[in-house]
């Protein structure tokens, strides 16, 4: 086996985080998938907790797809002026709701989803999970971008699309739609920039760990 991971026990390797995140609801605070689509497109280079706090207050005025679909950019950017590019992804969400016009017409595949306005793979695959449709892809957001190079799955690299390329070859796609969250959630409180390595339920093969002796 080489240092990144080409061997098929990755699946076991990881299980110790898979079963502790299994599951886990995304640190978005959504109701439905309509407030989970609003809120990721709002979250792209912003915290969860921000998107959280404008949240109630945005979906008070806009309770769903049909009476975003109605309004226009405007209208919706005092709801959204403390998410950070809100003018952008006032007209991403104001496009979207006019593309989709109804909650029900919300796609589940990556290339519906890729296809609307303002929505990558991270956040379709981020999407796809949390309404448990079939995996077509492995979440690679900031904190997978991270941990997945330091516990030797991948060589490192700042480029998120590349993350997830290199991770789809390395990891068996029975895993795919946990194993991004999961990394995620290790990386939001164990793994993090100065990590807590005595708290990693992974340590034992973890490649960061290994060399920190």
């Amino acid at each position: 086996m080489d240092l990144f991971g080409h061997s098929n026990d990755w699946e076991q390797k990881l299980e110790p985080i898979l079963i502790k995140y299994k599951g886990r609801k995304h640190p978005l605070e959504y109701d439905n998938l309509y407030q989970l689509l609003v809120m990721v497109v709002l979250s792209a280079q912003d915290s969860d907790a921000n998107i959280n706090k404008i949240a109630p207050f945005l979906f008070e005025v806009y309770p769903d797809m049909q009476s975003l679909a109605v309004s226009n950019v405007e209208r919706l950017i005092p709801y959204i002026s403390k998410v950070k590019n809100f003018g952008t992804k006032a007209s991403w969400l104001i496009e979207i709701a006019k593309t989709i016009e109804k909650d029900e017409n919300i796609p589940l595949t990556m290339d519906a989803l890729t296809a609307l306005k303002g929505i990558g793979r991270k956040s379709a695959n981020v999407i796809m999970r949390e309404a448990k449709a079939t995996a077509a892809g492995i979440i690679a957001d900031l904190h997978v971008i991270r941990v997945a190079p330091r516990i030797g799955l991948i060589p490192e690299t700042n480029d998120g699309i590349k993350v997830e390329k290199q991770l789809i070859q390395v990891l068996p796609k029975t895993i795919w739609e946990e194993i991004g969250m999961a990394i995620s959630f290790l990386g939001r409180e164990i793994c993090r920039p100065t990590p807590k390595c005595n708290e990693c339920p992974i340590n034992g093969i973890c490649k960061y760990d290994r060399e920190s002796f």
